[in-house]
């Protein structure tokens, strides 16, 4: 979607004159936003921003399914690596594969592991599970075209204050499951917790906060109980991985202790039976290190990634507690981004660019 010349002009010179530690910004009439022909009605209802939606949601259908198959497909390939390089090698070198069809070793190792997680883990914890599961499959959940709509909903917002002061938004966080602004940006009205982060904070303001150092420092305690939340769930994957070579080793001296039962069996008995026993060493470190340890370290990647979320609303809800103008606080808002899924200034000027005139 273009943008016209002269609207990105003025954008431009907002965001210098919101720089220029000199000079304040001036407020320019809305009718200078684009060309006068294609200049939105001021009561146009923000439900209707129809060239955002087909900008960001279009893109939205495809690109996170995509995405998902990609993290599923990585996720398949990895695990086939691991197998045919452990299991490809051992019968290379001539080593008979039913030798390691141990069932009663792997009842031993994952049984024990499984017990230790449930008495090691509160209840959250073990609730999480089935979601845990679902996000090492899936990966993260936010893709670049849900940050083009977070930054999207933020410049609707900040403008909307901007126009119309404080008051003309209690109607939007007081209720905002039935909120026109908010429902506007599908992905962000779904996310409960997002939700609840700026109707919280927008409220505060409404009161009368606006000592931007507390409510930053507010903020960072509020993300830091959530990242700890979501840190013990990579700690107790984590505490998998370390555990099961151990209970490898509780199988495999089970397994000496059985073959020391029949120490008066021919050699290849007694060879048969010690390599049992050393299948339940091999299997914990196998499955600690080839698999438990790697779903780690992609949680806790995913977390990581998803927090940026939530980071973005905070920079975004600074500059503007602070007296930044929307436009600027939008660009505060995408600098906190990675750079693998923050769009570019382009990108979020076309679709803010995109947005009615009021609402």
């Amino acid at each position: 979607m273009s943008v016209p010349v002269n609207a990105r002009f003025l954008r431009a010179c907002d965001l210098i004159r919101a720089l220029h530690p000199l000079q304040a910004p001036k407020p320019r009439p809305e009718s200078d936003a684009s060309e006068p022909a294609e200049q939105a009605p001021i009561n146009l209802p923000l439900t209707s921003i129809g060239h955002f939606v087909g900008l960001s949601s279009g893109f939205a259908r495809a690109v996170p399914a995509a995405a998902r198959g990609w993290q599923t497909m990585r996720l398949i390939v990895g695990s086939i690596i691991v197998f045919v390089c452990v299991f490809g090698s051992y019968a290379a070198m001539g080593g008979h594969l039913e030798v390691l069809w141990q069932p009663f070793e792997f009842v031993i190792i994952l049984g024990a592991a499984i017990g230790a997680f449930v008495i090691g883990n509160p209840g959250p914890v073990l609730k999480a599970v089935p979601g845990m599961l679902g996000t090492i499959v899936k990966g993260p959940k936010y893709k670049q075209e849900c940050y083009v709509e977070l930054l999207g909903m933020q410049y609707s917002l900040y403008k909307l204050v901007k126009q119309k002061g404080m008051l003309a938004v209690e109607q939007h966080i007081e209720n905002p499951s039935e909120s026109s602004l908010f429902n506007a940006f599908p992905t962000f009205a779904a996310n409960h917790h997002a939700v609840e982060f700026v109707c919280d904070y927008m409220r505060m303001l409404t009161l009368g906060a606006n000592n931007v150092h507390e409510i930053d420092a507010l903020m960072d305690e509020e993300l830091e109980t959530h990242h700890q939340e979501q840190e013990r769930i990579v700690s107790a994957m984590q505490s998998i991985a370390d555990g099961t070579p151990a209970l490898g080793i509780v199988a495999a001296v089970l397994g000496v202790i059985k073959t020391m039962g029949a120490i008066k069996e021919p050699p290849e008995v007694l060879g048969h039976l010690i390599g049992g026993a050393l299948v339940g060493t091999f299997f914990g470190v196998f499955v600690a290190y080839g698999f438990f340890a790697p779903m780690a370290a992609s949680l806790k990647s995913t977390f990581e990634a998803e927090s940026k979320y939530f980071l973005s609303l905070k920079a975004g809800l600074l500059a503007h507690i602070s007296g930044q103008p929307p436009v600027m606080a939008v660009e505060f808002a995408r600098k906190a981004l990675m750079s693998d899924v923050r769009p570019t200034f382009a990108e979020v000027e076309a679709a803010t660019a995109a947005l009615p005139a009021s609402v």
